[in-house]
């Protein structure tokens, strides 16, 4: 499995389609403000990562490595799931809400990627995904971890107008925070590294607030 830590996916990976010709000058703006945001917050996690001091190494199959390979993989997803809602919903809280998403998992994806640098570990191991969790080999569904969006799904977002891009966004976005926090459970019962526990609690803590809002923004647009 190859990890993109690019802070903005290229096109031939499946990352956000350009501003359409045309777009109004204040959403090309914006998306050129998140994107230098996107780049600032992975920055900020790799500086993150190294000013935490850290105590032992984790091993090459140890649950640390394990959790941040996989973790940066499924982070990239929602990264780029939000800056696809940044561009193209329809609504300000769903924009605002996708732009949130694609900073917030960018830096996290900067601070596990510092931490196998300083373990003098690769970006990929030699195990299976989820191979570091009991039973987590089992939770793969079509080779990608739980709650990730399936290639054809991820298409029909990136394809999607207006509202549809709302509705579709959250629902996605919801079921992928779902097995996120699935994720960051497993690490939990397996982890005594401090910076590992912290960054686990974090994670779980705004996917669980994410979850909330994403469920009042998908009833409205769907309401509307």
């Amino acid at each position: 499995m190859t990890i993109s830590t690019d802070p903005v996916l290229r096109d031939d990976l499946g990352g956000p389609p350009a501003p359409p010709a045309g777009a109004p000058a204040d959403r090309r703006y914006g998306l050129l403000a998140l994107t230098l945001a996107v780049v600032v917050g992975l920055l900020i996690g790799y500086v993150g990562g190294w000013l935490t001091p850290q105590l032992g190494a984790p091993g090459d199959n140890s649950p640390e490595a394990g959790f941040a390979r996989d973790m940066s993989v499924h982070h990239a997803q929602a990264v780029e799931m939000g800056m696809i809602a940044f561009q193209s919903a329809a609504t300000p809280g769903v924009r605002i809400m996708g732009g949130d998403i694609a900073t917030g998992q960018q830096a996290q994806i900067g601070i596990m990627q510092t931490w196998l640098k300083e373990w003098r570990l690769e970006p990929t191991g030699s195990e299976p995904a989820m191979a570091w969790m009991p039973e987590g080999v089992a939770a793969l569904r079509d080779g990608l971890m739980p709650g990730m969006a399936t290639p054809e799904q991820m298409a029909q977002l990136r394809a999607a107008r207006g509202t549809q891009v709302d509705v579709l966004f959250c629902e996605l976005m919801i079921t992928h925070h779902l097995g996120g926090i699935h994720m960051v459970d497993g690490i939990l019962d397996q982890t005594h590294d401090r910076r590992v526990v912290e960054i686990a609690e974090a994670m779980k803590a705004t996917q669980q607030t994410d979850i909330n809002n994403l469920t009042d923004l998908l009833a409205k647009a769907k309401a509307g």
